[in-house]
């Protein structure tokens, strides 16, 4: 994915944004690989609360600090699975008039998209399994994982 950023934006300045908190890890190893110049902002937003499901309901928490305006800025995300996080941060990222804004996700879990997403860079397509580690949780548990694992909850747990 780096090479591939790499060759797309060569010899211009990146912009990347990072939604908090799970794509912070990503975003840590995927900059150390870019040999452009970049700078980096995030965001934070809540879907979940503490439940395995997505609300479907978006909510920003944290908002650039730095405008984006005339940047060539990649949106980084740890997983892509409705739709609805992103869709919601195009919107909002579109209005400050990047030069360019494209869309970079570890995971995507197609299987579980509602809405259309446009993404440019993927790093893997996973079926619909819950998933933590690598900076991805549940309840806030399990980021500091090394791998992406899939994590099993009982019945009950998932109705949260």
């Amino acid at each position: 994915m780096a090479a591939h950023i790499t060759r797309d934006f060569r010899g211009q300045h990146l912009h990347l944004i990072g939604v908090l908190n799970g794509a912070s890890i990503f975003l840590a190893d995927l900059i150390r690989q870019i040999p452009l110049e970049m700078s980096l902002d995030f965001m934070a937003l809540s879907s979940y609360g503490s439940g395995a499901r997505s609300s479907g309901e978006v909510r920003l928490t944290k908002d650039l600090d730095q405008s984006i305006e005339g940047l060539n800025v990649i949106l980084v995300e740890d997983i892509l699975d409705t739709g609805f996080t992103i869709n919601y941060l195009m919107r909002i990222l579109k209005q400050r008039h990047p030069r360019t804004l494209r869309v970079a996700v570890l995971l995507d879990k197609a299987g579980r998209r509602i809405q259309p997403v446009k993404v440019d860079y993927v790093g893997f397509r996973i079926p619909d399994r819950f998933v933590v580690g690598y900076g991805l949780d549940h309840a806030g548990r399990y980021r500091n994982l090394k791998d992406v694992c899939v994590l099993s909850l009982p019945a009950a747990a998932e109705l949260l």
